[in-house]
C-alpha cells in the first residue's frame, strides 16, 4: 500500500471513532453504517423501508461525500450546539460561477441525516481526537466582510428546540455636529472685516463751517386762490432727455427761505422739442421773476411760454442756421424773438394795471438740435444767470460780454417793418412796445466728447462763482464717464451754501 493509501486508512478510521457506536458497527465494508451495513454483512434481507439498490444512496457517508466542507460540517455537529452544522454549504454566486455550468448536484434527501446517539446524562460526550501530526489542518473560511454600522446583521436559521433570540435594535445614531454654511453674496462678510472697514462718507448736503439758516426740506406750502388753481407752482420740477450724442438733465425748485415762508417758486423751467428726427430742435427755456413782487411767477412762466411759441414756429430755419454754422442770422433772428417776448410781457403788465418795469423776468435758453453730427449749442438771453462748461474736470465761465449796452433803440412802427431775419415772423403786433429793458445775449458753443454745458439761474450761478468748494464739488459728482440718473442729478445740484437760499435751476448737457 502506498503512503497516500495508507494516510486515506488512518482518516477512515479517525471519522469512524469520531461517530462512536455508528463508526463501530460499520466496519471497513462499504456499506458500513447502521442497519443496512448489517444486513449486508450476515446476508439477511434488509428492513423496509431501508434504500436497496447499488446507487449512490448505498454508499457510506464516508466515500459519499467526502469534502473538505462535510468534514467542516462534521466538526460543527460534533463540537458546536444542537443544529449548528445542518446549514446547507453556501452555493457560489452567478459572479463565481465559470462560464461552463456545472452539473446539478442532487437534492438533499428530506430524511434528517443521521445523528451521532446521545451520550448518557453523566457521561462527557466524546471529543474529536487531535488531528495527525503530518495530516494537513482544514482550510479556514473566508472572513466574511462585517456589516455596515447601519445595518443589523441577518440572524441565521434558529436551531429546533431554542426559542428564537431577541432582536436588539441598535441604537439611534448620535446628532451630528451642524456643518458650518459659509454665507456668499455682496452683503456676506466676515464680521472681522465688516468691523475693521470704514464707514461709509456722509452724503455733503452744503458747503461752509456752518449749516445755513434755514432747513433743507420744505417746511410751509404757498397760499392757493381756489378761483386759480392753475398757477399753483410745484416746489420742484425735473426733467431728462438723451436725443443724439447728448444727454439732458433739468432741475429747479424753491430756495430754503420760499421753503420757509411759504412762498412760491419763482423759477419757471420749459423743456420743448420741435420736429422729429434728425431736423428736431429742443428748447430748454429758464426764467426768474423779479423778487418780492407779487405775480412775479406768473412773469417767469409767461417769459418761457411766449419764447417757446416763438421758437416753436420757426424751428425749421433755426435748425437749419445752427447747422450751417450762420451765427449772425441766428443772433439777429434770436434777438428779434426774445425782444417780442418781453414786449408782450409789458404789454401784461398794463392789462393788470401794474407797471410795466416790475412784471418782467431774466431770461436764459439753450437750442440743442438732435442731429447727432451737430454739436453746436446756441445760447441766448436777457438777465442774470450763468453759463458753464465743465472739461477735464474743471469750470469754465462762458457768459458773453454785452455788446448792446443800455435801452436798445425802439422796434420800428408797423407800417415801416424792419427787415426780418431768416425764418422769423414779422408783420402786424410785433413792436407794439419797447423792447428788453437789458442787454442782450448771444453765445454759440461746440461740444466735445467728454463736455458738460451747464446753464442756470441766478440762484446756483452765485454760489458756484463766489463758493470754490461748492464749484469743486458739483465738478467732482458731474465729471464721471456716464452722466448722472435724474435722482443723483438734482441731489447735486441742490447742494446747500449759507447765505446762498434763493430759488435755483439747473440745465446741465453732456456729450457723448
Amino acid at each position: 500500500m502506498s503512503e497516500q493509501g495508507a494516510r486515506r486508512g488512518q482518516e477512515d478510521d479517525w471519522w469512524r471513532q469520531l461517530y462512536g457506536e455508528d463508526g463501530a458497527e460499520g466496519g471497513e465494508g462499504a456499506g458500513g453504517g447502521g442497519a443496512a451495513g448489517d444486513a449486508a454483512q450476515s446476508g439477511a434481507a434488509p428492513p423496509a423501508g431501508a434504500p436497496t439498490g447499488a446507487g449512490p444512496a448505498d454508499v457510506g457517508p464516508a466515500e459519499a461525500s467526502d469534502t473538505l466542507d462535510e468534514r467542516v460540517a462534521s466538526v460543527l455537529r460534533t463540537v458546536g450546539p444542537p443544529g449548528w452544522g445542518d446549514r446547507p454549504p453556501p452555493q457560489p454566486t452567478p459572479a463565481d460561477a465559470p462560464d461552463r455550468a456545472a452539473p446539478a448536484a442532487p437534492a438533499p434527501p428530506d430524511e434528517t441525516p443521521p445523528r451521532a446517539a446521545p451520550a448518557p446524562p453523566d457521561e462527557t460526550p466524546p471529543r474529536a481526537a487531535p488531528a495527525p501530526p503530518d495530516e494537513t489542518p482544514p482550510r479556514p473560511e473566508p472572513a466574511r466582510p462585517a456589516p455596515p454600522a447601519d445595518e443589523t446583521p441577518t440572524p441565521g436559521p434558529v436551531p429546533p428546540g431554542e426559542p428564537p433570540a431577541r432582536r436588539v435594535p441598535s441604537p439611534p445614531p448620535l446628532p451630528s455636529e451642524p456643518i458650518p454654511l459659509k454665507a456668499t453674496g455682496p452683503g456676506a462678510r466676515p464680521r472681522e472685516v465688516a468691523r475693521s472697514a470704514p464707514p461709509p462718507a456722509p452724503a455733503v448736503t452744503y458747503i461752509g463751517d456752518r449749516p445755513p439758516t434755514y432747513e433743507a426740506e420744505p417746511a410751509a406750502l404757498p397760499a392757493a386762490d381756489p378761483a386759480a388753481l392753475d398757477e399753483l407752482v410745484p416746489d420742484t420740477a425735473l426733467e431728462g432727455a438723451q436725443y443724439g450724442s447728448l444727454t439732458l438733465r433739468a432741475a429747479s425748485q424753491r430756495g430754503d427761505s420760499a421753503r420757509y415762508r411759504g412762498d412760491v417758486r419763482r423759477d419757471a423751467l420749459l423743456t420743448a422739442r420741435f420736429g422729429a428726427g434728425r431736423h428736431a430742435l429742443i428748447l430748454v427755456a429758464v426764467a426768474t421773476g423779479r423778487p418780492a413782487v407779487e405775480g412775479a411767477h406768473r412773469a417767469a412762466r409767461d417769459a418761457c411760454g411766449w419764447i417757446g411759441s416763438a421758437v416753436g414756429r420757426s424751428y425749421t430755419q433755426l435748425a437749419e442756421d445752427i447747422r450751417a454754422d450762420r451765427r449772425g442770422d441766428l443772433k439777429a433772428g434770436l434777438q428779434r424773438l426774445t425782444d417780442r417776448s418781453y414786449g408782450k410781457l409789458r404789454a401784461r403788465a398794463l392789462e393788470r394795471g401794474g407797471p410795466p418795469e416790475q412784471y418782467t423776468a431774466a431770461l436764459r435758453c439753450l437750442l440743442l438740435p438732435a442731429d447727432p453730427d451737430c454739436r453746436t449749442r446756441v445760447f441766448f438771453g436777457v438777465g442774470a444767470g450763468g453759463l458753464f462748461r465743465l472739461r477735464d474736470g474743471a469750470w469754465t465761465d462762458l457768459e458773453p460780454v454785452a455788446t448792446d449796452h443800455g435801452t436798445p433803440a425802439p422796434i420800428p412802427a408797423t407800417d415801416a417793418p424792419a427787415r426780418p431775419g431768416p425764418g422769423l415772423p414779422h408783420g402786424p403786433g410785433t413792436a407794439e412796445y419797447p423792447a428788453r429793458p437789458e442787454p442782450f445775449l448771444f453765445h454759440a458753443a461746440f461740444g466735445r466728447p467728454g463736455d458738460a454745458l451747464l446753464l442756470c439761474s441766478a440762484g446756483l450761478a452765485d454760489p458756484l462763482r463766489q463758493e470754490p468748494a461748492f464749484a469743486a464739488h458739483l465738478a467732482d459728482r458731474w465729471s464721471t464717464p456716464e452722466p448722472p440718473g435724474l435722482v443723483p442729478f438734482l441731489a447735486t445740484a441742490q447742494l446747500r451754501a449759507k447765505g446762498h437760499a434763493k430759488d435755483r435751476t439747473a440745465v446741465a448737457v453732456w456729450e457723448a
